[in-house]
């Protein structure tokens, strides 16, 4: 076959063209036309680091106070897992590792006192007021079986401070200070729009020397830190001094986002990382303390645990339907029981909503509230099941005094100065009371009362009223109702503290 030069030319071009098509380039192309993606900074608007965060510190600083509790409980981050509603592996996971590198920050001050003054540690914290009137926010390890509150504001006046409410498992309490007039005050923001990368200032007012500010971003949303059932904490690079915590998180408009609360410490030093409660978690709870002293929950009455392979290897669960949490236990008398709950169930939805981790469900039953008809989704016998449970109110709540007594309980409130709550298994373990003590607690003292200059404090509990043993608060009333219409003089109190148990007369009048 004769090969001109034009065919020459022409199989060459053939030949080019397959070529360039298998390495996806035209040889005569100027460049390439394929489509590039944008970088990923081609929407975002250049904009610089703020000049000054001053304007913003100035006009929030005097809402931002400093606590010191005189006698609080030394409180250790994590609490007893044996104490847990809801089993140890409730908070842990079966991982306790963790605790050992979490510590609060507040500064404990320890001393030995003479025989004629009331023992107890001081811990000092920060808070921060949220109206005008004197209601105060700050973390309830601060204030944790103190048997007094004194809060300073950001310009040097100290004010006695009473307990509204407070809450272990979120640990947020409510304060109440009287003032001349109105206090400055701040109010809560939207920490569900909070982003990560947001600027955030963190303030508060350590040992009554006035306020402390630092600066940082927001690190991580979400964080569970393993402290408590409903951990959700906003992570944050800005710097947490000691004493600083239960001081509020701020963003750049002077709202507040977040309660500071707890830092990541594995040296005992400050290494960038803290946590602060998120605001949309702090509102909520807060307005509870504010309305009944303490926190409304539902109550189940389970322990629970996580459902690894083998367990649901066992259990006969699919590889496709390996959720929901493991029932270990049921506690006797509980809405649970009450539905028929047995041990070794799975719980898989609450109410229609699908539960995947321990702290679904928790989160959900908090949620619900007490006396509210759900419906439970079970995997019993290698089946599902429903179960329709009437939850109850959380039996380990002590709430404080309330704010306005009427009725009978005025009796002891306004008389004697004592506020009173049952004695529950959290209030045991909050105050170190053992199992055999049977009484009344002391949650509240009201300074300068006939009580108070005898010597009853926050943490003690009442045996006896006069002859007759007391169990609730309103047997108290009822016998310093009867002692005070029989017109004695005194009312005699048995009560326990610590080891010790004496009898103290409180006069009326």
């Amino acid at each position: 076959m004769k090969i001109t030069r034009q065919s020459f030319r022409a199989r060459a071009a053939v030949s080019a063209f397959a070529i360039a098509v298998a390495f996806g380039v035209w040889w005569f192309a100027p460049a390439s036309s394929a489509v590039v993606p944008p970088p990923v900074d081609e929407n975002l608007t250049a904009t610089a680091t703020p000049a000054s965060f001053a304007d913003v510190v100035e006009a929030v600083k005097p809402a931002v106070v400093n606590i010191s509790a005189v006698g609080a409980a030394q409180m250790p981050f994590m609490e007893a897992p044996g104490r847990r509603p809801f089993g140890p592996d409730q908070y842990f996971g079966g991982d306790q590792s963790l605790e050992q590198f979490f510590r609060r920050f507040f500064e404990r001050q320890s001393y030995t006192p003479a025989e004629d003054v009331r023992p107890g540690p001081r811990a000092m914290g920060s808070g921060f007021i949220i109206d005008p009137s004197g209601l105060v926010v700050t973390n309830h390890h601060v204030i944790a079986g103190a048997f007094e509150i004194v809060v300073t504001l950001n310009d040097g006046t100290q004010l006695d401070a009473e307990l509204v409410g407070t809450d272990a498992k979120t640990d947020l309490a409510l304060l109440e200070v009287e003032a001349a007039g109105t206090l400055p005050y701040a109010t809560f923001g939207d920490s569900d729009t909070t982003r990560v990368g947001d600027w955030v200032l963190a303030i508060g007012n350590p040992f009554g020397l006035g306020g402390t500010a630092t600066t940082g971003i927001v690190s991580a949303r979400g964080r569970d830190i393993q402290s408590g059932p409903f951990d959700d904490f906003l992570q944050i690079d800005a710097p947490i001094n000691k004493g600083n915590s239960g001081g509020p998180l701020f963003d750049v408009t002077g709202q507040v986002i977040g309660v500071n609360t707890a830092i990541f410490s594995p040296n005992g030093g400050n290494v960038g990382i803290g946590f602060a409660i998120p605001a949309s978690q702090a509102g909520p709870i807060v307005d509870q303390l504010r309305e009944h002293g303490h926190v409304e929950r539902g109550w189940l009455g389970v322990q629970i645990q996580s459902i690894d392979d083998d367990i649901a290897a066992g259990l006969g669960l699919k590889e496709a339907e390996v959720r929901g949490v493991l029932v270990a236990s049921v506690v006797d008398g509980s809405p649970a029981a009450a539905a028929g709950l047995e041990a070794g169930d799975v719980i898989m939805a609450f109410d229609g909503e699908a539960i995947d981790t321990i702290r679904d469900l928790t989160r959900a039953v908090a949620a619900a509230g007490p006396n509210r008809e759900i419906v439970l989704e079970l995997w019993r016998g290698e089946q599902t099941t429903t179960r329709h449970v009437q939850l109850g109110a959380n039996p380990d709540v002590v709430a404080a005094a309330p704010r306005k007594a009427s009725g009978a309980d005025a009796a002891s409130e306004s008389e004697l100065g004592l506020s009173l709550a049952p004695l529950t298994a959290d209030a045991r373990q909050r105050y170190a009371i053992d199992d055999e003590t049977a009484g009344v607690l002391v949650v509240g003292v009201a300074r300068d009362t006939a009580a108070a200059a005898k010597g009853l404090r926050r943490g003690d509990v009442i045996l006896r009223v006069g002859p007759e043993a007391v169990a609730q608060p309103a047997d108290v009333v009822r016998q310093v109702r009867a002692a005070r219409d029989d017109d004695r003089a005194s009312v005699v109190f048995q009560v326990a503290r610590g080891d010790s148990r004496q009898f103290v007369a409180v006069p009326f009048g």
